[in-house]
């Protein structure tokens, strides 16, 4: 009989070990011994142990080194500077040495081992960015290749990297072509790397506006129409002519920022424009601009299609009989690009262009008062209300296009109420579009509130809506929904995307409440193992968090 072979254990990946101490917590899993070459041993064995929370640390950021030994040189850009000369001052904080460790972990994280145990530490990144930016920290040098790198090949990451990497970011951008995206890149505070002051015919900018690429003049635009809007309007307004169609429907877009009453005269002339997209860019623009002669317009004809019952217990409808020549200019498309009726479609068009005040003037009522009021058609009479749909989605997408939380409010209705049964028949459009209007507290009240009652089904984009992380009352609500679920039978991967936004937004005071959602799991099952990467994964948070606290 030929004896059967076995293929040899393969060596634990350290870098691997190390992660999962992290995760599940050096309590729960021992440190890794010394392992390597003589000299990797030797310098892990030299590690102080004392406190196992330090030592992981101290062994991750020594594996970190090893990782990035023996790379090569960057090849410089064509044109760059010369070699020599400092990179400018940085006088930021540098980060606490605790967060800088764990950022390397961060910067060489990967998705968990075996069985799935492990979170996707890169998934934790973003939210390690934005913190340390907003403590107005700056990383150790050493990182800096790091950190570029990684927001080279997640653009997501691009804006925090550039403000938290600085002046020694910009600096190697000139310098490394493989990183030239920071000085296209715009921060979330508006200080774009290629300047956001106006500069005189002949500067840095007026130069980077006239022959840099593309995406560099966006950037440079954005930054400038959040630091000096009407400065941005001129430099728009001085190249216009020339610029090509699809470059002026993004230039249009920067007008967001800083948007106000001198940009209109720009915005009205772009109606003429010769490109159906920037004309339909340039009328939305103008429809949340307060006071615009677009909106009065708009509010004109809107009046003509919804009128106020004499009687004032009910709203007519008379939707446009045709999509004239002044209401094409304005942005109405003569079809449908959806499919809908002609004048469904007109008239949808409208009603969301028009002032919400025009509504509100309407008899001087509010908007819970406008939508209680039944719809008809002026035509067909007092019995038929098939516009009332179409008029509480329109009237959903002016809350939402001219940020008015009180219609925004009235449209969602009240937070639902166990026993209540199904959504509120008022609510009207897309609810987390709604949600986005109103303030961060009332979003993740309104939205624990709908969990509660609804559970996690159709929740998603609710939670989408909600600042990070979420707040005490919100993650209660979630974890109390997940345990329902657990309980009920379900799969864990039929709210695989609730459970990946956990990861990110759950509280992390909540991680005691999971655990013991973990202990009481049946031992081996994919709730037990759901709930115990999760808990691991708010544990590591919690650290990091403190860590950047200081």
């Amino acid at each position: 009989m030929t004896a059967t072979r076995t293929r040899p254990t393969p060596p634990a990946d350290p870098w691997e070990e190390l992660q999962t101490a992290a995760l599940l917590g050096t309590d729960r899993r021992p440190l890794p011994a010394p392992a390597g070459s003589p000299a990797q041993v030797a310098a892990a064995a030299a590690v102080d142990r004392t406190d196992p929370a330090t030592a992981l640390l101290e062994l991750a950021a020594l594996a970190a080194v090893r990782r990035r030994a023996g790379a090569l040189p960057v090849e410089r850009p064509a044109g760059a500077g010369p070699a020599d000369g400092a990179a400018p001052p940085d006088t930021r904080p540098e980060l606490p040495a605790a967060a800088a460790r764990r950022l390397a972990i961060l910067l060489a994280g990967r998705t968990g081992g075996a069985g799935g145990t492990l979170a996707n530490l890169t998934e934790l990144l973003p939210q390690w960015l934005a913190t340390a930016v907003a403590h107005g920290y700056r990383p150790p040098a050493a990182l800096v290749p790091a950190l570029l790198d990684g927001a080279r090949a997640r653009s997501e990451l691009r804006g925090d990297v550039v403000a938290l990497t600085g002046p020694l970011g910009r600096w190697l951008a000139e310098r490394n072509k493989d990183w030239r995206f920071v000085l296209r890149t715009t921060t979330a505070a508006g200080t774009g790397t290629a300047g956001a002051v106006a500069d005189p015919a002949g500067g840095p900018g007026d130069r980077l506006w006239h022959e840099g690429l593309f995406a560099e003049r966006v950037t440079h635009l954005t930054a400038l129409r959040r630091s000096d809007p009407a400065a941005g309007l001129e430099l728009l307004r001085s190249t216009w002519p020339t610029e090509r169609a699809e470059d002026r429907l993004l230039f249009l877009d920067a007008l967001q920022d800083g948007l106000c009453a001198e940009d209109e005269p720009f915005l009205e002339a772009a109606l003429g424009d010769r490109s159906k997209n920037v004309r339909a860019t340039a009328a939305e623009l103008l429809s949340t601009l307060p006071g615009s002669a677009l909106g009065d317009r708009m509010a004109e004809r809107a009046r003509a299609a919804v009128r106020l019952r004499e009687d004032g217990r009910g709203l007519l409808v008379s939707p446009p009989t045709e999509c004239d020549a002044a209401m094409q200019r304005d942005g109405i498309a003569p079809a449908s690009p959806t499919g809908r009726g002609e004048r469904a479609w007109w008239f949808g068009e409208l009603i969301a262009a028009a002032p919400l005040r025009t509504w509100t003037d309407l008899g001087g009522l509010s908007p819970r008062e406008l939508l209680a009021l039944p719809v008809a058609d002026a035509e067909a009479g007092a019995g038929d209300s098939s516009w009332t749909d179409d008029l509480r989605e329109a009237w959903a997408r002016a809350a939402v296009r001219q940020h008015d939380a009180d219609w925004a409010r009235a449209l969602l209705g009240p937070a639902p109420r166990p026993g209540r049964g199904g959504r509120s028949a008022r609510t009207a459009g897309a609810p987390a579009k709604l949600l986005s209007v109103l303030p961060a507290p009332e979003r993740a009240l309104w939205t624990a509130a709908f969990i509660r009652t609804h559970g996690l089904g159709e929740a998603f984009q609710l939670l989408g809506a909600c600042a990070t992380p979420w707040t005490p009352p919100l993650s209660t609500a979630v974890v109390a929904a997940l345990e329902r679920a657990a309980g009920s039978g379900a799969y864990p991967w039929s709210h695989s995307g609730v459970l990946g936004m956990t990861e990110r937004a759950l509280a992390p005071a909540t991680a005691a409440a999971v655990e013991a959602l973990a202990a009481d799991a049946a031992p081996d099952t994919a709730w037990a193992e759901t709930f115990a990467r999760l808990a691991g994964t708010l544990r590591f948070r919690a650290a990091m968090l403190a860590e950047l606290a200081g």
